[in-house]
């Protein structure tokens, strides 16, 4: 079926005058969360991780990906078809520029390019030309329609803030800015600016669409409409108006003469290539959005703080289950187990990624998804890794935990591993640092048990969450590439130090952190810590208590005891018991 596919797309590049195409997973918001219809990647590859592309040459073809999917990757593209390539050590600028021909004419679809992305192939010398039709759907016979969903109002008792202040304040950014206008094409800023959500993507409550706000704060929305009910159409009010998608071509075309707002790295080039052609001046710069959103206001707070409060019932529910019968279970059978327990919580919603449910070697698969096919039993006395959210009304979870399902006790040599992975996790939640500092600066903080072991992993230590929103929201992480973009009160990071041993096990410990100020009687400037979200034990079978010093100790026993103290009351008496023994203090 796929060497089909990859043939029929090579012929409709002869058809095209094209010498190759580049296939990005993203959609045309370049969102991780994309919708059937925009699957272009797995349509053609096979491959449907979050985070890939794929490049095709007349006769030679190689898929990327980072280091969360490499694994899956080599299970699920025919290697006689794909070279498969880890998407940093080997990028696909070098890669095209390599195995291309001199001069070749490699295609593109500038609606699913972000111009930067653009700019790094042509600066490898590729000679990349825009197309008008993507050659994928000229090909693809059987492409699902776009999702219709309807979008709905958020209410002011989750969102905290009025759509017309917010969007107040964004046309102040612009008019100081001396710009007229910013093209928003993330569909996280368009939710969060206009107070609406949806169900247009998987596991993220998006409405597609794209939005032009002025810098009076009248704001224009391109979207379906028959996407916006009518009470949606009165709850934007009079200053947002509604459009088709068709219509934003010719609304940017009457932007000749004016000054644009067009963020270079996270939208795609044909806004900036059509506006230039219609006489506007474009001006690179961020997302106006990105930071007012990921910087939670006190309702989103302590919406957050709610929605995990919530959760950890679920949580720990589900933790007592795997405790008492895991080892009868399959991965499968406990991710549906857990996804129960959660739509038993108020407000529940929907997951907010699949969950990660790996046992043993599974759980080496950074981001594993278990299937029909690879369904396995959990077996005694092996690691056994749950990573998983809930998208709630008033905030979004992440969480993941390690475990040991016994009875013999867990190897030595893994307990020292966890224990370092914990000593990360600790180092992160407990780190109290100066306004300005960057994710850059603390992912290490998370990785120095793990590195005097001569031991590593290959992703982030955190990333943004949003609130009701995207599980994954930048702008700002915890990575050795973050951006360089600082730290501020209010975001949400996770915190997700991991190990990982190909073929074996896999280990990763993550709590949401809440931003906050640092009250240091000492300082002389403004210094910031970290909240701790997540409610739910750790599982001190997997850890060597020799090898946390006295503070590491002091931090897990107070947050076991705030686990107890807060969730415990929800659970029934004998999961409050099993809480109790999960919960116990080490000495």
């Amino acid at each position: 079926m796929y060497a089909d596919r990859l043939t029929a797309l090579r012929a409709e590049l002869k058809k095209q005058d094209l010498d190759g195409l580049v296939v990005p997973r993203a959609d045309e918001h370049l969102g991780e969360y994309v919708p059937a219809s925009a699957e272009r990647l797995a349509w053609l590859t096979g491959f449907t991780g979050s985070a890939g592309l794929a490049v095709v040459l007349a006769d030679k073809a190689a898929v990327f990906t980072d280091g969360r999917y490499v694994l899956q990757l080599a299970a699920q593209t025919d290697p006689t078809l794909w070279t498969r390539l880890h998407i940093t050590d080997q990028p696909p600028t070098q890669w095209v520029a390599q195995h291309a021909p001199a001069g070749a004419k490699i295609g593109y679809d500038p609606l699913l390019f972000a111009e930067e992305a653009v700019n790094r192939y042509t600066a490898a010398g590729v000679n990349m030309v825009p197309v008008a039709r993507n050659p994928v759907d000229a090909v693809w016979s059987d492409r699902p329609a776009p999702p219709l969903a309807p979008a709905v109002p958020h209410p002011l008792v989750h969102a905290g803030r009025t759509s017309e202040d917010k969007r107040a304040d964004i046309a102040k950014m612009l008019t100081e800015a001396k710009q007229d206008a910013a093209i928003l094409t993330d569909p996280a800023s368009v939710a969060w600016l206009l107070n609406i959500r949806g169900e247009d993507v998987p596991f993220t409550p998006f409405a597609l669409g794209f939005a032009l706000v002025h810098a009076d704060g009248a704001t224009e929305l391109f979207i379906d409409p028959r996407k916006i009910p009518d009470t949606t159409r009165a709850w934007l009010g009079n200053t947002v108006s509604i459009a088709p998608r068709d219509a934003l071509a010719p609304a940017l075309a009457r932007l000749v003469g004016k000054t644009i707002r067009v963020d270079s790295a996270g939208s795609p080039i044909w806004f900036a290539q059509t506006l230039r052609a219609a006489g506007a001046t474009v001006v690179s710069g961020a997302d106006p959005c990105a930071l007012p959103k990921a910087r939670k206001n006190p309702v989103e707070q302590q919406g957050m703080r709610d929605a995990h409060t919530r959760d950890a019932v679920a949580m720990c529910r589900f933790l007592h289950w795997v405790d008492t019968h895991g080892t009868t279970a399959t991965e499968m059978a406990a991710a549906e187990k857990l996804l129960a327990f959660r739509q038993e919580v108020p407000l529940f919603r929907g997951e907010s990624f699949p969950a990660i449910s790996g046992a043993g070697e599974h759980g080496a698969i950074i981001h594993y998804r278990v299937t029909p096919e690879s369904d396995r039993p959990i077996k005694p006395n092996e690691v056994y890794l749950i990573d998983s959210g809930g998208q709630y009304l008033d905030g979004t979870t992440d969480i993941t935990r390690t475990v040991w399902t016994g009875p013999a006790p867990a190897p030595k040599e893994i307990q020292a591993r966890v224990t370092a992975v914990m000593k990360g996790h600790i180092g992160i939640a407990s780190a109290v640092f100066p306004h300005g500092v960057q994710g850059a600066h603390l992912d290490s903080f998370a990785r120095r048990a793990l590195w005097a072991m001569g031991l590593d992993y290959d992703h982030g230590t955190g990333h943004g969450v949003g609130s009701f929103l995207s599980v994954h929201e930048g702008p700002v992480s915890l990575s050795r590439l973050a951006r360089p973009i600082a730290i501020e009160e209010g975001m949400v990071l996770s915190d997700e130090p991991g190990y990982y041993l190909p073929d074996h096990y896999g280990i990763r410990l993550e709590n949401l952190l809440l931003v906050r100020e640092a009250e240091l009687p000492e300082a002389k400037k403004p210094f910031l810590r970290f909240e701790t979200l997540t409610l739910a034990p750790f599982d001190i079978r997997l850890l060597d208590p020799d090898l946390l010093d006295p503070g590491e100790k002091a931090w897990l026993n107070a947050y076991h005891r705030r686990v107890l103290e807060t969730v415990g009351p929800s659970l029934p008496a004998d999961i409050h018991a099993w809480l109790a023994h999960a919960c116990r203090e080490l000495a």
